[in-house]
């Protein structure tokens, strides 16, 4: 049913595949409606409990938003109000389901802002990461300003944002970005186990336990504790 990714399912993992490698998996308007119905399913399916994002090719995770598409619009507003309606990136951070990136190659732009989205990410020893946006005249769109600083470092993540200088797996891995680096012929196989593993999770456990995490990122710390105990107390009742 889908012509820009593949959506499949399997031991409790959805597998969700960026599928144009004649375009480094660029994300076009097509490819964003077509998230957008993956990730209701995924959301809507008691079956899938973790999801498992990739690249089509050998080349590219993601190599970000494709520039064909700007302008492409019948007008800035239809095309303004076409992502306000589709919020993709802000659909990912609802989900309460565990997250894998397994990236390779270009992984740029919104590819990069995607995988930031994930809970976590395996990256493979040739994969390149940038955020390329302010060397074009524009910022990251997909949550990179805001995402970037709450994985690592301020100071690298201002270097990344204003040079656009794309660094390797090595160096991602050194900041924090990526979780483990694999060589590229065994990065799917590293990143099914990990999803496999998480899927067999509790699920509200895991959810509860993604909440607590991302709330202690916004909250002072006694405010934070609290929060832990009361989804700890309500996670008690339901077990």
């Amino acid at each position: 049913m889908f012509q820009a990714i593949r959506y499949e399912k399997g031991g409790g993992v959805a597998r969700i595949t960026l599928d144009r490698p004649q375009r480094h998996n660029a994300i076009d308007l097509p490819m964003r409606d077509e998230l957008w119905q993956a990730l209701q399913a995924l959301q809507d399916d008691p079956d899938v409990r973790c999801a498992l994002f990739q690249g089509a090719g050998d080349e590219a995770f993601s190599s970000g938003a494709d520039l064909q598409d700007f302008g492409s619009a019948p007008s800035v507003l239809q095309a303004r109000a076409a992502r306000q309606q589709r919020d993709l990136w802000g659909f990912l951070l609802t989900l309460e389901k565990p997250l894998v990136a397994a990236i390779r190659g270009y992984t740029w732009g919104a590819g990069l802002e995607l995988a930031l989205l994930c809970d976590i990410r395996v990256a493979a020893e040739d994969a390149s990461l940038c955020l390329p946006e302010v060397g074009l005249g524009y910022i990251s769109s997909a949550g990179g300003s805001q995402l970037l600083p709450r994985t690592i470092l301020p100071g690298p993540a201002l270097e990344l944002l204003l040079t656009g200088r794309p660094i390797g797996a090595e160096r991602a891995l050194e900041l924090g970005l990526v979780q483990r680096v694999f060589p590229a012929e065994r990065l799917l196989v590293e990143a099914e186990s990990l999803a496999t593993r998480l899927a067999n999770l509790s699920p509200a456990a895991a959810a509860a336990a993604r909440r607590a995490l991302l709330a202690a990122l916004d909250l002072p710390l006694a405010q934070g504790l609290a929060f832990e105990a009361q989804i700890s107390c309500r996670l008690a009742i339901v077990a």
